[in-house]
Order: C-alpha cells, then sequence, then structure tokens
C-alpha cells in the first residue's frame, strides 16, 4: 500500500479524524441508540444522485440517532472533487475494516484489487450489509480484466449473477415500470405488517421506477411491494398491467469463513425518493435491523431532514461539479 493509504488507514483506525483535504467524510455520531456503531456508506452511482442522498442518510443516522457515518464516493483522480463518472476509485475503503455496518449504493464499478480488496473481505466477516437500487449491478469488470474480482460483475455466469444476485439477492433484470414516466408506490408485504422494517412507514412512494426480477436468492423474504402507478405524482393511478413487485426485501449472505450476515436490499434510491418521509424511516430502520438492534427501534423514528436535500435531476453527468468531499460538513 502507498504512504497517503498507510496514513489514511491510520487516521481512521486511531478515531477517523478529517483533515479538509480528505477524499471522505466523517460524521461523528452524538448521543443515542447508535453511540459507538459505526456504519460505512459509499456512494458511487452516476446516474441516481447518491452522492446527494447517502450522505444526508449518514447525517440522519449520526445526528438522529447517534451513529458514526464514514461516508466515501467516487472520486476524481486528477482534482479530488467527487465525481460518480470515476468508475474506479472509492478512496478510504479500508474502513470498512472497523465498520459495523456497511451501506453501499453503487452501479458499474470496476475498482483496483487494492480496493476491492477491503469489501470482499468485509463480506467474509460476518457483518451486515444494506445495497440500495443499482447495487443490484455494483460492479462490472470488462471482458479484459485479469482481477481476481470480476466475478462480482453482475452478469457473471460462474458466479452466477454476480455480486447483486449472490449478496444482495438479484442482479439487474430490467426496468419494470416504464423509467421516468411511471412511478412507484410501496407497499407493506402481505404478512411484513410487524416487521422492525416497517415499524411507523407510511406513505412510501418515489419518482423511482420499480425494477424488475427474476427470482429472489437464497432466504429472501420480501418486505415491501412496489405498485407500479401510470404517473409521476403519489397520488396517481396504478397500472393494472402491472402486478405488485419486490422492492424491499431481506436475506442472509454466508461469505466462505462461514459466518452469516444480515442483508437489507431495496430497489428504491432515486434521489428524489429520499424526500418521502416512508421512504427515509424504512431505510433508517433497516440499518438497526441489520445491526441486530431492532428492538431499539422507535415507534416513528426520527428521519427529519439535515440541513437542506434538494438533489439536482438524475441522469449520468447532472451531478454537482466541483465539490470535494471535506466541504460536505453537517450544518
Amino acid at each position: 500500500m502507498c504512504k497517503t493509504g498507510l496514513l489514511a488507514g491510520l487516521m481512521l483506525l486511531l478515531g477517523g479524524a478529517v483533515q479538509a483535504d480528505d477524499p471522505w467524510i466523517v460524521y461523528k455520531g452524538g448521543d443515542g441508540p447508535g453511540k459507538g456503531k459505526h456504519i460505512v456508506l459509499v456512494a458511487a452511482d452516476d446516474e441516481y444522485r447518491s452522492e446527494e442522498l447517502i450522505p444526508q442518510l449518514a447525517k440522519i443516522l449520526a445526528k438522529r440517532h447517534g451513529f458514526t457515518c464514514t461516508v466515501l464516493f467516487a472520486v476524481d483522480k486528477k482534482d479530488g472533487t467527487i465525481n460518480p463518472g470515476q468508475r474506479d476509485n472509492i478512496p478510504g475503503l479500508e474502513a470498512l475494516q472497523k465498520a459495523d455496518l456497511f451501506i453501499l449504493f453503487a452501479r458499474f464499478r470496476q475498482l483496483p484489487d487494492e480496493q476491492m480488496k477491503y469489501i470482499v473481505d468485509y463480506l467474509d466477516t460476518g457483518k451486515p450489509i444494506i445495497g440500495l437500487r443499482t447495487s443490484t449491478h455494483a460492479f462490472n469488470y470488462d471482458g479484459k480484466s485479469k482481477s481476481p474480482y470480476r466475478k462480482y460483475t453482475w452478469t457473471d455466469s460462474t458466479f452466477a449473477g454476480g455480486f447483486g444476485r449472490q449478496v444482495l439477492g438479484e442482479t439487474w433484470v430490467s426496468h419494470y415500470g416504464n423509467h421516468n414516466v411511471e412511478s412507484t408506490r410501496g407497499l407493506i408485504a402481505k404478512g411484513m405488517q410487524k416487521h422492525p422494517i416497517v415499524k411507523g412507514v407510511e406513505d412510501i412512494w418515489g419518482p423511482s421506477d420499480v425494477y424488475g426480477l427474476n427470482n429472489l436468492t437464497g432466504d429472501s423474504r420480501p418486505i415491501i411491494m412496489g405498485q407500479v402507478l401510470k404517473g409521476m405524482k403519489p397520488k396517481d393511478e396504478p397500472n393494472p398491467k402491472k402486478a405488485l413487485m419486490p422492492i424491499a426485501w431481506i436475506k442472509s449472505w454466508t461469505g466462505p469463513s462461514g459466518k452469516k450476515a444480515r442483508v437489507f436490499t431495496t430497489t428504491m434510491g432515486h434521489g428524489g425518493d429520499f424526500k418521502s418521509e416512508g421512504v427515509r424511516r424504512f431505510f433508517v430502520n433497516a440499518a438497526y435491523w441489520c445491526l441486530n438492534m431492532e428492538d431499539s427501534i422507535p415507534e416513528r423514528s426520527n428521519v427529519e431532514i439535515v440541513g437542506t436535500y434538494n438533489p439536482p435531476p438524475i441522469g449520468v453527468g447532472s451531478h454537482r461539479k466541483g465539490i470535494k468531499p471535506a466541504e460536505l460538513k453537517i450544518e
């Protein structure tokens, strides 16, 4: 590892002090049920504004619930700014060595081996994982790659479906709802009304379209079903030609060591989805559940926005330009 990497790792292991030029941001947890727990969140999607949603989720988890959150980004190698189009650089992944929970929002990454190793090593710890929206197709190694981690590619045939299908429960299949035309209403799955993840959750809606699925793998159990709406407003009528499709589910993942981890996956995660209180609440509740802290979930988790949250429109290249991670301090 280079000297810079060693220094960064040492800083994280010794307390996570943040310097002005660090390519990540740490939100210190205060009082709350999450005090003493460390969550590492990755924003590395180039379409749905993960670089806006993930920091806001981290702020809520830190300020409202006490978790210390380290947020990592896809960072431009030339100028150190947040650049979702930089598909081969997520500095700071060594923070996973001390993480209690890993929240991933990524799309089509091809990371260098020294970075990807931290993710793969984490997957064998038995610690929990949350995957958001495009994380079903988080990794995409090209055909020329000689990386030992290329099997995590979403289309892989030997490690069928790669990271998405094997770890999260499904890989990319299709847009089931018409993209940017048909939005999503979330309905709690039959028999799951008392599950801790949906405690206090009401009015789930977002401008994201429902993703298509083939078959959820392993012991996956749907928690929330997605109803395809005919338009892009919360009160639009459902499309009667499209049946309900799982948009959030739980499962377990067992790595080579035999240690079993809790996994939560949702195909919601469009930047606009997070304006919905119901969406924010089931995201936060899922973090508690993944950490075996479901008994600490409040009747209605505090998911009030911290500061402001107005993400730019979705789309490749429409992210805010020229911003470095250290500029995203908590308000």
